[in-house]
């Protein structure tokens, strides 16, 4: 008699299994807005670094890594003629260390900062045109030099700049 109670609870319990199991969820996220089919081409101008500490690998490296993330993730070409539909330039504006944690007397911890002043250029559209400061910082111990943050940093900073110039040229954020 007790067997016969638990075999719908049995069952109950294989149903829920076997629905859970077989349920799936499907979530999917483009990261550009729709490009116009009139845009074809881009042109990612030389990085200029204006800021007052330089780091020598940053702006060409940047620059590169942004033509790179625009092939990889849209359909537009690179060109580096003037009449590039999205012409892209700026500058590093600010590179600068600041202590983020003090532990007595002593900095336990920093902070490298980069800015990035966005110039952007939509030569089918000048209403879209735009410039933007954009800035992004990484944490380090402060135990390390700053050639010794830079070292494991660097692209780091240069990932997240790209990234937030990428968004805020083909994204709707």
């Amino acid at each position: 008699m007790k067997n016969i109670k638990t075999i719908p609870l049995i069952l109950l319990c294989c149903c829920i299994v076997l629905t859970c199991s077989f349920a799936t969820c499907k979530y999917g996220f483009k990261d550009t807005a729709p490009i116009p089919d009139e845009v074809k081409t881009f042109r990612v101008n030389p990085i200029e670094n204006k800021a007052q500490y330089i780091n020598t690998q940053l702006a060409s490296q940047l620059t590169e890594k942004l033509k790179a993330k625009i092939i990889g993730n849209t359909r537009l070409r690179q060109t580096n003629n003037d009449d590039a539909h999205y012409d892209i330039s700026g500058y590093i504006s600010n590179y600068y260390v600041t202590t983020i944690s003090i532990s007595g007397t002593q900095s336990s911890g920093n902070r490298l900062n980069a800015g990035f002043h966005l110039i952007f250029k939509n030569t089918l559209d000048s209403k879209k045109n735009f410039e933007s400061d954009i800035s992004v910082s990484k944490d380090f111990a402060a135990n390390l030099t700053l050639d010794q943050a830079e070292s494991t940093l660097t692209s780091q900073i240069i990932t997240l700049m790209v990234d937030e110039i990428f968004n805020k040229i083909f994204s709707n954020w």
